[in-house]
């Protein structure tokens, strides 16, 4: 395929992933904080009808009032609107890109021979049985004994997806393991949507309008469901921005990095989930900040000394030329970019020296480029590049 054409449908895909996914967490966002807020009803008579809270709130110029019901209204309304498209589409977008990025163009994007030598079909297959697997392991858990114990099942599923984000990153490149992390809970999120909230939802309405009284418990359920996916929320937020910060998922440590960050999002999605019922502890938060500065501190690059010996700058020019230009010009020649990745060319002395602290970063700082070190950089190239940039010669 065109490297143009991908582009452009990358450039959609993305669009589109971030546009349903704002609908989606929106919406989950707000029931979740509605359904913590609720009150007893004040009107006389909402008890009878079988009114369990409710909500008055202002927005917009307008005010709003909002009811719970125990189980189901005595008479359903003509009109009644469901929730399940922003899920849908998200999550349709989201494959799309994660097909066309990470699968089409597995051997950029997916494999790093350092870490697993994969061939593209066999990369693909495992990232695939990773998504699914991931699923069926959560759907089980739910369903077993294990599920009714809240917090029990919350320590056994913390120890799960913990030991996802070591193998996955035992498997793919950094990038490549955090993305599809990602990949997992978010299936999680909306097949919980489509397996279970939306059929137990399905099954309530039928019974109201067959005049019986429905099932309390898929109620019950689909909150149970929809909690958990308000958890995963925030990890898959940060996995979703990860590629712009190599400094985590190209760490020696990605794994921890990748759990760390992960429990720190889960602890200040329970601090404010908490804090919309009233009066919280802060206790998760202040260990999500302990969490993440615990992350900064462990991979802070440590000050070195300069390499010894002076380096010309023909040396550096070439380096470049051989394992960076070739995506990094005016005119790539990877077939996989149809222009420079980020903008930044290289293709000159002054574009070179002016990108002299970004080279140095990711070559031999967070060694992320090139990328999955396509074009076999040595290490006597990165040192090439330390000592130029450490002599400060272009500075």
């Amino acid at each position: 395929m065109d490297a143009y054409i991908v582009e452009w449908l990358n450039l959609l895909g993305r669009w589109v992933h971030f546009i349903t996914g704002i609908a989606w967490i929106g919406a989950s966002f707000y029931f979740i904080w509605l359904d913590n807020l609720l009150q007893a009803p004040q009107q006389a008579g909402d008890d009878e009808k079988g009114v369990g809270g409710e909500l008055w709130s202002v927005h917009g110029g307008g005010f709003y009032h909002s009811q719970k019901y125990q189980v189901a209204p005595p008479v359903l309304p003509e009109t009644l609107h469901w929730f399940k498209w922003e899920a849908y589409s998200t999550w349709l977008s989201g494959m799309f890109l994660l097909v066309l990025v990470y699968w089409y163009g597995a051997a950029v994007y997916l494999i790093d021979p350092s870490v697993a030598d994969l061939a593209p079909r066999a990369a693909v297959g495992l990232a695939a049985a990773s998504i699914a697997a991931g699923w069926i392991v959560y759907d089980l858990l739910c369903r077993s004994k294990l599920g009714e114990n809240d917090t029990l099942f919350g320590v056994v599923l913390f120890m799960v997806v913990s030991l996802l984000a070591w193998g996955l990153c035992q498997l793919f490149s950094g990038r490549g393991a955090y993305i599809h992390f990602g990949a997992v809970l978010g299936t999680i999120m909306v097949a919980n949507v489509f397996f279970v909230i939306i059929p137990g939802q399905k099954r309530m309405v039928e019974a109201a309008r067959r005049g019986e009284a429905p099932n309390a418990q898929d109620g019950v359920t689909a909150k149970q469901r929809s909690v958990h996916n308000t958890y995963f929320t925030l990890p898959v937020l940060f996995v979703m921005t990860s590629n712009h910060y190599a400094l985590t998922y190209n760490h020696a440590y990605n794994w921890a990095i990748l759990i760390a960050i992960s429990l720190a999002g889960a602890l200040i999605r329970i601090y404010f989930v908490a804090r919309h019922k009233g009066r919280a502890s802060l206790a998760p938060v202040i260990v999500a900040i302990i969490l993440l500065a615990g992350v900064a501190a462990m991979i802070a690059p440590g000050t070195t000394a300069a390499s010894a010996g002076s380096v010309a700058f023909a040396d550096v020019r070439d380096v470049v030329r051989q394992r960076c230009a070739g995506c990094h010009s005016d005119a790539p020649t990877h077939p996989a970019f149809p222009a420079a990745p980020a903008g930044v060319v290289l293709d000159t002395d002054a574009q070179i020296e002016a990108e002299a602290q970004r080279i140095h970063q990711q070559t031999v700082v967070t060694r992320v480029m090139p990328i999955g070190n396509l074009t076999n950089m040595s290490e006597n190239e990165r040192e090439i590049i330390d000592r130029w940039y450490q002599s400060m010669e272009f500075r």
